[in-house]
């Protein structure tokens, strides 16, 4: 079992999908005029589900020279859509789309996902993973403003008749802010700040609070699927910010085993 296909087929088959429904989310908020803007996310959500479809063909007995070739491939798409991304911000900041319904916020947010998925996909290539202490702070980084940005679009897209659950999601807000300030002090005080004790708790805090807004948006996905909440979150939308809250704690979990020395399954893959 080569670690460099599973790796790579892991994180193509999860963020792949995801780049898919940034596509459909971009699409819906814009206006009925923005007929170019448009066509071009319909041309990225097609895109990228030729990529999920074609991931799904492979497997871990797959020759590693095809996958470098595949994750070479799907780089230059990330970048399309990267670039896609950064364009669509520009136009909203520059007040070009006066009516629209994305957020400015979320096209960064949504940015930001795509450019974290390029260079995961630049380091397999190049065979140069970051070092478990750095990629433990880096991770948790990246990670946690995401959940604080999920916190914030949640608030703020269901009705604000909904009081009591628009305060819970700004409470998480607050939380994962705080957490993230927290994490910046950590990388700050790099290597120094780099032992196994503050790694540990670091990860140990950290998964208390993922788990509780993992909960949380389960069951707000629920209720929305169900249609026993009023709010404008498209049921794709719960559905696409629960598994980030459950990707970052599978990638807590793995940077758990590695600190307190349990062997990681390398086909379960991470770090």
């Amino acid at each position: 079992m080569n670690a460099f296909v599973a790796r790579s087929l892991d994180e193509i088959r999860f963020w792949s999908r995801i780049m898919k429904e940034h596509s459909l989310f971009l699409k819906l908020g814009f206006r009925c005029e923005d007929t170019q803007l448009i066509r071009e996310a319909e041309q990225f959500y097609a895109t990228f589900e030729a990529i999920e479809n074609k991931a799904n063909t492979f497997d871990v007995g797959t020759d590693p020279q095809n996958i470098q070739r595949f994750n070479s491939e799907v780089h230059t798409a990330v970048s399309h859509i990267w670039a896609f991304k950064r364009k669509v911000l520009g136009l909203i900041l520059q007040c070009k789309l006066p009516g629209g319904n994305n957020f400015p916020l979320l096209v960064d947010h949504v940015s930001r996902e795509a450019n974290y998925f390029r260079n995961r996909l630049n380091e397999l290539n190049s065979g140069q993973l970051e070092p478990l202490p750095d990629a433990i702070i880096d991770e948790n980084v990246f990670f946690l403003k995401i959940m604080a940005d999920h916190a914030k679009f949640i608030g703020h897209l269901l009705d604000p008749s909904e009081r009591k659950l628009v305060d819970q999601a700004r409470e998480f807000s607050n939380e994962f802010d705080t957490l993230l300030f927290q994490a910046m002090d950590l990388s700050h005080m790099r290597p120094q700040s780099q032992t196994v004790p503050l790694l540990s708790q670091f990860v140990d805090e950290n998964k208390v609070s993922v788990k509780s807004l993992r909960d949380f948006k389960k069951t707000a996905r629920d209720l929305i699927e169900e249609c026993r909440i009023k709010s404008i979150i498209h049921p794709l939308l719960a559905d696409h910010v629960f598994r980030e809250a459950e990707r970052f704690l599978f990638i807590l979990d793995m940077f758990d085993k590695s600190l307190s020395g349990v062997k990681v399954n390398k086909r379960e893959i991470l770090f």
